[in-house]
């Protein structure tokens, strides 16, 4: 029987790590909200930032040429960074749940060290996003959305910090520390492709997106302003903009009502 979310790590909120991009900050920051949003579950969303990372002495790569993002890598740091304890969540910044995350957390199973969507992805382009390279290699983007076990003994074994910055990125992006058998399968609504993945109008239910992943670019990139789902993305950053607003004017508000009024002064003539 699958974990229900509040055994998922030992009663505490799900945690799920984002890959952290800086050219993508405002795709960081959508995928939060959309995530927090919809969660019926305690939530805590994890940035994975390479530089913090580096700075902690946890990753020491040097950045390869077919590295796309800041994150290439830094993902399979997840169950070091949840303590080899729990299950948790990586997604790329480049997703907006439109669903329950819940839904997602639920499917955990601990006969598997992962579970991910299984994609049969060859990509189109040569480059994606800002102009970086597109590569096309089995199991592509198998890695770009993982529902870590992270205690499982081969996770603790394999995913350290030294392993991360060292070995080949067909050893991690393959998950070829484990056998093919230890690595389990989500719908791929969960991942779902844009431009890849389809709806289908005969199951719109079962195929719809329960998080969309604009792999080759999202609408933050000119190039890509009008993809497919672009409209979710911009309401949900056109959302995200007006609550910070809202904050900053609520705080500025509550600065001037700490600032005590200077007392009338009275001048003779």
């Amino acid at each position: 029987m699958s974990p229900t979310p509040s055994q998922l790590a030992g009663g505490e909120p799900f945690r799920v790590f984002v890959g952290y991009d800086s050219r993508e900050d405002i795709a960081y920051r959508v995928c939060r909200r959309s995530l927090l949003r919809r969660s019926s579950i305690p939530v805590d969303v994890i940035p994975i930032v390479q530089q913090e990372l580096r700075e902690a002495g946890l990753y020491w790569r040097e950045r390869g040429p077919t590295e796309s993002t800041e994150f290439s890598f830094t993902r399979f740091l997840t169950p070091h960074l949840a303590g080899y304890r729990g299950w948790a969540l990586f997604v790329d910044c480049d997703f907006l749940f439109v669903a329950d995350v819940a839904e997602l957390a639920r499917l955990a199973d601990p006969r598997y060290a992962v579970l991910c969507v299984h994609h049969d992805y060859t990509p189109r382009e040569s480059t994606k996003m800002d102009g970086a390279v597109q590569t096309a290699y089995p199991r592509k983007n198998w890695s770009s959305m993982v529902l870590f076990n992270c205690g499982h003994p081969k996770n603790r074994a394999a995913l350290t910090p030294e392993a991360v910055s060292t070995q080949t990125g067909a050893y991690l992006h393959r998950f070829m520390w484990l056998d093919d058998g230890e690595v389990g399968e989500v719908p791929f609504v969960w991942n779902f492709l844009v431009g890849h993945n389809k709806v289908d109008p005969a199951d719109e239910a079962g195929t719809a997106p329960r998080a969309i992943h604009y792999t080759s670019g999202g609408p933050w990139f000119e190039r890509y302003k009008d993809c497919e789902f672009a409209d979710l993305w911009v309401q949900e950053r056109d959302a995200y903009e007006a609550e910070e607003k809202e904050e900053k004017i609520a705080e500025d508000d509550d600065v001037k009502a700490a600032i005590p009024m200077a007392p009338a002064v009275s001048v003779d003539a």
